[in-house]
């Protein structure tokens, strides 16, 4: 359970949209908020957000300490939160929650589509990422060349690449041909992993997915580019895997 902590008023006000500290100040002098039930004109008013009934313009005050962000990521966009030239993740999310400081959990190749975890809770996204908690990634990945039981053993035992051995991963074959279909879970996530693994074995990746984080899975009703906030099941979820283990 999140603790419950006090703010100052006008960063409360800024977090959840409402402008620059600048001009929340502006607000708070003009009697626009209240706090449980007063009118409050000091913008460094310590309130507790979760507790206290803050009201701004007679309108309760919907706040949230953190913004998770479930996005099918296209190709062709990159996972970063800012690029001169090319189209970010941040980008499509088209201005909104741009008064949050939202990053991405982990990173995804420009050509690598789907689930992209965005969020401001850094504790959160250190523990999702972190190898030590093993925190499971399933892939849909299409691959050039046949691929067999031999395969299987080498993710299962961890492939030596360049500059690491990759942890024993699942590969699991969904149709293997000159062309195969198969679903890849690793505990890690490093730069061109799945695609450095599949070449250590003499494949070549042509296309990857990212289909679950853990147990949050990609919504199929997200079109490439689509994006919702998480559901509070989802998020607890999350944070039941990482925040309930002893390390």
């Amino acid at each position: 359970m999140e603790k419950q902590k006090s703010e100052r008023l006008d960063k409360i006000l800024s977090m959840c949209g409402f402008g620059t500290r600048k001009d929340v100040k502006k607000l708070i002098k003009q009697g626009a908020v209240t706090v449980n039930g007063n009118t409050v004109n000091d913008a460094g008013e310590k309130v507790y957000p979760l507790i206290d009934n803050i009201r701004i313009f007679g309108e309760d005050l919907d706040y949230k300490s953190h913004i998770y962000i479930m996005m099918n990521k296209p190709a062709g966009v990159v996972s970063s939160t800012r690029e001169e030239e090319d189209t970010t993740i941040i980008d499509l999310l088209e201005g909104e929650y741009s008064h949050r400081n939202l990053f991405p959990v982990g990173r995804l190749d420009r050509d690598t589509e789907g689930l992209i975890l965005l969020t401001d809770d850094g504790q959160l996204a250190h523990r999702l990422l972190s190898p030590k908690n093993k925190v499971e990634k399933i892939y849909y990945v299409e691959v050039r060349g046949k691929l067999n039981e031999d395969d299987v053993a080498a993710f299962a035992g961890g492939i030596p690449l360049e500059d690491f051995t990759a942890l024993p991963a699942k590969l699991e074959i969904l149709e293997a041909g000159k062309f195969s279909r198969v679903l890849v879970k690793i505990h890690e996530g490093k730069f061109h992993q799945v695609k450095r693994m599949m070449k250590a074995r003499g494949k070549e990746v042509v296309y990857l997915k990212r289909l679950s984080i853990g147990p949050l899975k990609l919504d199929e009703n997200l079109e490439p580019g689509e994006w919702r906030e998480l559901t509070d099941s989802e998020i607890e979820g999350l944070q039941n895997i990482v925040f309930d283990s002893k390390q």
